[in-house]
């Protein structure tokens, strides 16, 4: 399999060194804290905060992941979660 410049796949993983990784596991880390002080468990927006917050840091994850093969799917995935952190959370 070749290796550096020569390889047909794409450079992938990494994505813990990702500024935008840390900004997004931070977020995701306020946001169930602020959800556990400030919305009871039973109201429906607790979940969804909690669950757009998740949904950006594995998004990033995936996206990093899928870059092995397919330049498309990982900005699918990059851009699916900004719109998790970015849309929704707001």
């Amino acid at each position: 399999m070749p290796s550096g410049d020569d390889s047909p796949l794409l450079l992938h993983g990494g994505y813990r060194h990702l500024r935008s990784y840390k900004v997004a596991e931070a977020v995701y880390d306020a946001t169930v804290v602020f959800c556990r002080r400030f919305i009871p468990k039973s109201d429906r927006t607790h979940d969804q905060m909690v669950q757009a917050a998740r949904s950006g840091v594995r998004n990033i994850s995936e996206g990093s992941g899928a870059a092995a093969t397919s330049r498309k799917s990982e900005m699918k995935l990059t851009n699916v979660a900004r719109a998790s952190l970015n849309d929704e959370l707001l």
